[in-house]
C-alpha cells in the first residue's frame, strides 16, 4: 500500500475544503506570524504561475460509531498552516490571529499597471492606481467588465482596456491554480510520519510528535480538543508573556469566560524562573500521569480511537481519550499543583533554572508528582520520592537518551507497586550502588564542563546544606547563585597556565569553587600555599583579609564544606594532580550524603 498520496487541487477547491471542513486546520495550532510582506510574495507568486510548496495532510483513521457504522475521518494539517491562512486572508478577506491573538485583517493590494503587488496602506488606498484589496476582486459576482471601465476612466487610459481587462482576469485566475496536496495514509506511525514530513519538506523542519499530537488535539472540536488545546497554548504563552492577559481576555472572549482560562489566568502573575513549561512540555506531563504511557505516538493513536488490542478505532475511546487528556491538563495547569510541585523541585536544593538542564527530567518529576498524588498518596511520600527521583535522574542520566521510553517504563513501573517507594529503592539498589558513588561518579566529575550535570549536583548539595561559600562567613552559596557570585579556580587559571598546564586541565570542575568577587579579585594569581598562608596569619591576627573569616575552626569548617582537601594550604603546582584526584571523591560522597538526606 502506498505510504501517502499526491494529488494537485486548485486554489479555490483547496480553500473550500478547508471552509467546509473535510480538511482541518486545527484553531491554535500556530498564531499566524507571517507579516504582510510574506503573505504578499505568495499572492505574487500565484499570480505569475510559480510553485508554492506542497501542503501535507495526515488522513485520520476512519472510526467505529456506537451503533456500527463507520465515521470517514477528517483530513488533518500538518504543514501549510501559514500559507494556507495567507491565501485565505488574501483570497478570501479572512482575518488572522497574530502573535498576540489579536484578530487583524491583511489586504493585498494590486496596480494593474504595473501588475504589481503590496501590502495595503493609507497611501494606497487612496490612489486611483492601485485596487486597495484584492479580496473583493476574487469574488464570484465580481463585475469585471463595469470595474475595468471605471478604472481606466479614473486613470485616464481608456486605450489599455483590452489590456487592464486582461490583467484583472489573469489576476482573478490566481484561484485556480494548483497547488499540491500530499495525503499521508491514516495507518502511518508518527515516526514515519515524520519521515515523510523531513525528506518532503525542503526546509528540513522538523516536526516533533508533541506538534502531530496538538494538531490531533486541535482540529478536534467534538470532544472539544480545541479547548483543551487553547488551555495548554494560552498557559504557557502566559508564563512567558504575562502582559498578554488582556490581549487574550479582550480577543477571545468566548475562551476567557469558559472555566478553563479561570483555571490559568493565574500564570500571568506568578512565574518560575526554575520551570516554565512549553505546550510540549505540558502535554507529555499531562498524557504521561494520566494514561501511564510516555511515548506521544500512543496519544495520537488513542485520540483516533485506536483499541490496541483488536488494532480497530472506536469512537468510545476517542471520546474517552479526550476527555481524559482535558482532565489531565487542567490538573497540570493548576495552580495549587504547580506551586506545590516547584516547591518540591526547590526543596531537592535546585533554586535556579542553570542547576538544572534537562527539561526531561522536571516533566517526569511533575507527571510522579500527579500520578501520585491522584493515588492519593501520603504528601509527606510524595515529596520524598520525587526529590529523590529528580536528583536520581540527574545523577544517571535517565532521560538524557530515549526519554520517551524511559517515561513510558517508569510511569508503568511506579504504577504497577501498591508502594511506589518500592520502585523507587529497587532502582536505587541497582544505579546507586557502593561502585556508583567511588568509583563512577568520581569519574564522572573528571571532565571541564563547567555545565556538567554532576557539578551542579555538587552545587546543589551546597545549596541544600546551607553551605557557605568558599572563605565566607556571611554568605550562602544559595545566595551567590541568585547574584551571580563568581566561579573561582582554587588553582588559580593564570597561575596554572604560566606553570603550563593546558586549558583542560586547569578548568578541571574539581578545581572550581563558588565565592564572592572581592575574594576572588584578592586571591589574584597566587598559588594556594600564598594566599592560605595569609588567611591563616589572619587568623592569628584577627585581622581579617580575606571574607571575615579569624578563626581557625571557622575556617576548617568553611573548607570542609567547600570539599578542600587537608593539606591545601600549603600545596603548589606540584601538588595539583593530586588535589584534583582527591576532591573528585570528597565532592562524590558530598553528593552522596546529599542524596540520601533527601
Amino acid at each position: 500500500m502506498a505510504r501517502y498520496t499526491v494529488n494537485n487541487y486548485t486554489v479555490e477547491n483547496l480553500l473550500a475544503n478547508i471552509k467546509s471542513g473535510s480538511i482541518a486546520i486545527p484553531e491554535m495550532q500556530r498564531p499566524f506570524v507571517w507579516d504582510g510582506s510574506k503573505v504578499r510574495d505568495l499572492i505574487d507568486s500565484l499570480y505569475k504561475g510559480f510553485p508554492v510548496g506542497y501542503i501535507i495532510v495526515w488522513q485520520n483513521p476512519d472510526v467505529k460509531l456506537k451503533d456500527g457504522t463507520m465515521s470517514i475521518g477528517k483530513q488533518v494539517l500538518i504543514d501549510g498552516q501559514q500559507r494556507i491562512t495567507a491565501m485565505a486572508a488574501a483570497i478570501v478577506g479572512n482575518e488572522v490571529l497574530d502573535d498576540h491573538y489579536k484578530w487583524r485583517r491583511i489586504a493585498i493590494a494590486f496596480n494593474p499597471q504595473e501588475e504589481k503587488f503590496e501590502v495595503s496602506n493609507n497611501a494606497i488606498r487612496n490612489s486611483s492606481k492601485w485596487i486597495p484589496d484584492i479580496s473583493p476582486v476574487l469574488e464570484p459576482a465580481f463585475d469585471s467588465f463595469s470595474f475595468v471601465m471605471e478604472y481606466c476612466q479614473k486613470n485616464d487610459i481608456p486605450e489599455q482596456m483590452s489590456q487592464i481587462n486582461s490583467i484583472v482576469n489573469k489576476l482573478r485566475g490566481i484561484q485556480n491554480n494548483s497547488l499540491g496536496v500530499i495525503t499521508l495514509a491514516n495507518d502511518l506511525d508518527i515516526d514515519s510520519v515524520t519521515e515523510i514530513f523531513i525528506r518532503i519538506n525542503s526546509k528540513g523542519v522538523v516536526l516533533s510528535q508533541a506538534d502531530f499530537a496538538m494538531s490531533k488535539i486541535s482540529s478536534n472540536e467534538v470532544f472539544g480538543g480545541n479547548i483543551t488545546r487553547k488551555t495548554i497554548d494560552y498557559f504557557c504563552h502566559l508564563l512567558e508573556s504575562p502582559e498578554d492577559l488582556k490581549d487574550i481576555q479582550k480577543n477571545d472572549t468566548d475562551f476567557s469566560n469558559r472555566p478553563e482560562f479561570d483555571a490559568i489566568k493565574w500564570a500571568a502573575t506568578k512565574v518560575s524562573p526554575i520551570y516554565k513549561t512549553s505546550y510540549t512540555d505540558i502535554l507529555r506531563v499531562a498524557f504521561t500521569y494520566k494514561f501511564k504511557r510516555g511515548k506521544l505516538a500512543d496519544l495520537v493513536s488513542l485520540l483516533s480511537g485506536r483499541d490496541f488490542e483488536t488494532r480497530d478505532f472506536r469512537i468510545e475511546i476517542e471520546e474517552d481519550s479526550f476527555h481524559q487528556l482535558h482532565e489531565a491538563v487542567l490538573q497540570a495547569v493548576n495552580q495549587t499543583n504547580y506551586e506545590r510541585y516547584l516547591m518540591i523541585v526547590r526543596s531537592t536544593g535546585i533554586v535556579r533554572r542553570s542547576l538544572i538542564r534537562s527539561q526531561n527530567v522536571l516533566n517526569f518529576g511533575y507527571a510522579l508528582y500527579l500520578a501520585l498524588r491522584e493515588r492519593k498518596v501520603d504528601s509527606n511520600k510524595i515529596e520524598k520520592i520525587v526529590r529523590r527521583w529528580i536528583a536520581l535522574t540527574v545523577l544517571t542520566g535517565r532521560y538524557s537518551s530515549s526519554p520517551e521510553s524511559n517515561f513510558d517504563y517508569d510511569i508503568k513501573r511506579f504504577s504497577a507497586y501498591d508502594d511506589p517507594t518500592e520502585f523507587l529503592d529497587l532502582t536505587e539498589a541497582g544505579e546507586l550502588s557502593d561502585a556508583f558513588w567511588s568509583v563512577n561518579l568520581v569519574q564522572r566529575l573528571n571532565t571541564s564542563v563547567a555545565s556538567s550535570p554532576y557539578f551542579n549536583m555538587f552545587l546543589v548539595a551546597l545549596v541544600k546544606a546551607h553551605d557557605k561559600g568558599f572563605l565566607s562567613t556571611q554568605i550562602d552559596v544559595e545566595a551567590m547563585l541568585e547574584n551571580r557570585g563568581d566561579i573561582h579556580h582554587l588553582f588559580p587559571k593564570n597561575y596554572l597556565t604560566k606553570k603550563g598546564v593546558p586549558q583542560v586541565q586547569y578548568n578541571q570542575i574539581a578545581n572550581y569553587v563558588f565565592l564572592q568577587q572581592e575574594i576572588n579579585i584578592k586571591i589574584s594569581d597566587q598559588a594556594p600555599c600564598e594566599y592560605m598562608q595569609e588567611i591563616y596569619q589572619q587568623c592569628e591576627t584577627k585581622n581579617p583579609i580575606y571574607g571575615g573569616i579569624v578563626d581557625i575552626d571557622e575556617l576548617k569548617e568553611n573548607l570542609r564544606q567547600s570539599c578542600i582537601p587537608d593539606g591545601f594550604e600549603n600545596m603548589d603546582i606540584n601538588d595539583y594532580s593530586a588535589f584534583l584526584e582527591e576532591r573528585r571523591k570528597l565532592m562524590a560522597q558530598k553528593i552522596r550524603n546529599y542524596y540520601w538526606s533527601l
